[in-house]
C-alpha cells in the first residue's frame, strides 16, 4: 500500500532558519525561490532536476501555499527584495554596517 502524505507538512516556518520564511520541509528552500523560479518561466520539473533533493510534491505544495497565502506573501516579498536593494546599494557605496 502506497503512504499517504499531508500535503501541510511539506511547508514548514522555523524561527532562525531562512529568517523564518516559509520553505520546503527538509530544505533551506523557500517559497518565495520556488515562486520567482516559476514567474521566470522555469517549470517545477526543471526546478526537481536542478534540486534533485526536492520532489515534485514539495515544490507544488510550496506554490499552493503561496496561491493560500498570496496578498500577505506578495507584501512580505517585496519587503524582502526592498530590503536586498538596500543592503546592496550600501554595500556599493561602502556603507554597510
Amino acid at each position: 500500500m502506497q503512504t499517504v502524505t499531508d500535503i501541510g507538512t511539506l511547508t514548514v516556518s522555523t524561527p532562525g532558519t531562512c529568517g523564518g520564511r516559509p520553505r520546503i520541509e527538509g530544505s533551506r528552500i523557500t517559497v518565495q525561490y520556488i515562486v520567482n523560479e516559476i514567474k521566470a518561466g522555469v517549470t517545477p520539473e526543471e526546478i526537481v532536476t536542478d534540486k534533485s533533493h526536492l520532489t515534485l510534491a514539495s515544490v507544488y505544495s510550496a506554490l499552493a501555499y503561496y496561491y493560500a497565502n498570496k496578498d500577505g506573501l506578495d507584501t512580505e516579498f517585496a519587503a524582502y527584495d526592498l530590503e536586498c536593494q538596500s543592503l546592496e546599494a550600501q554595500f556599493r557605496v561602502g556603507t554597510l554596517p
